[in-house]
């Protein structure tokens, strides 16, 4: 996969620059980021490392909130830029590295990039299509749960959409793509907490037999993406967060559901209320750390 050099070098690099700058790493920094738990968190710290120079070698351990990097003598760098991330990052250890331990890092990581674009790509139109349908279906229910639901599916899709468009553009247009990501997740995010607030003042009647079937098809929708993962989910970090995330959304999903099942019974729009401005609220925290990324 070809990589712009810097903001200033549009000519991509060959695959043997490539691996030159990854070998070229003399030492193994290992960082403990209690925060990094989901692929828009990785994109961000590989985002946000990609102009360093000498070029460095990232190993993600999701699961353990580990990152090990191969770099030179701009360890000091490395720290200020994970730093700024605000994901808690911390260094817990640096060694030497040997050509063989880079060599095998270089090697795994192009091995898994193929796979990993086809599950991408698979994860971003299933997200995409269900983003359409949970928010007319969702507006016509008159239910902030799917309406904010389908945000969240619409805030995976740009998670997705990033990891695929920005492969080979420079650094600035990677931060742009992201930032824009960010604003529209904000927009998005807040008109549905305003929906939360409209229909808490004004009233509404969600229709629930439509939340759960929704509900139904988006958790059906989830656990497909789960299993385009599975025979993956090893072989990558990124697939490994991507396995994470779409586990979380199969959660969300569960509560638009148990939130249906509750305005069956009893009559209620506020389980609706409450799981759509749960759901707009982890969709606006999303974004904040989109948008809090620099270069």
């Amino acid at each position: 996969m070809s990589k712009c050099c810097s903001d200033s070098c549009q000519t991509k690099m060959t695959p043997e620059n490539d691996i030159q700058e990854v070998l070229s790493g003399k030492f193994v920094s290992e960082f403990t980021i209690p925060k990094m738990d989901c692929p828009s968190e990785e994109r961000m710290i590989r985002l946000i490392l990609e102009d360093v120079v000498p070029k460095v070698g990232l190993v993600f351990d999701i699961p353990n909130r580990k990152l090990a990097v191969y770099h030179d003598d701009n360890l000091a760098e490395i720290t200020t830029k994970l730093e700024s991330l605000s994901y808690g990052a911390s260094l817990s250890s640096t060694k030497e590295s040997s050509h063989e331990e880079t060599l095998a890092v270089h090697d795994a990581a192009k091995d898994n990039e193929a796979q990993e674009f086809r599950v991408l790509r698979w994860l971003l139109i299933i997200n995409g299509l269900m983003f359409f349908v949970e928010i007319i279906l969702g507006w016509i229910a008159q239910s902030t749960g799917l309406i904010a639901d389908s945000l969240d599916m619409l805030a995976d899709a740009a998670v997705y959409g990033l990891a695929i468009i920005a492969v080979g553009r420079s650094v600035k247009g990677k931060l742009s793509i992201a930032h824009a990501s960010g604003w529209l997740q904000i927009i998005l995010a807040l008109g549905a907490l305003s929906e939360v607030v409209r229909r808490f003042i004004y009233g509404s009647e969600p229709v629930s037999s439509l939340m759960i079937t929704i509900g139904l098809l988006a958790l059906f929708a989830n656990v497909v993406c789960l299993f385009l993962i599975f025979n993956k989910k090893d072989t990558g970090a990124h697939m490994q967060a991507s396995w994470i995330f779409s586990a979380n959304d199969v959660i969300a999903n569960v509560g638009v559901i148990i939130a249906g099942v509750i305005v069956a019974f009893t009559g209620s729009r506020y389980p609706d209320l409450i799981i759509g401005f749960i759901i707009a609220m982890v969709v606006l925290n999303g974004a904040r750390r989109i948008l809090k990324l620099k270069s």
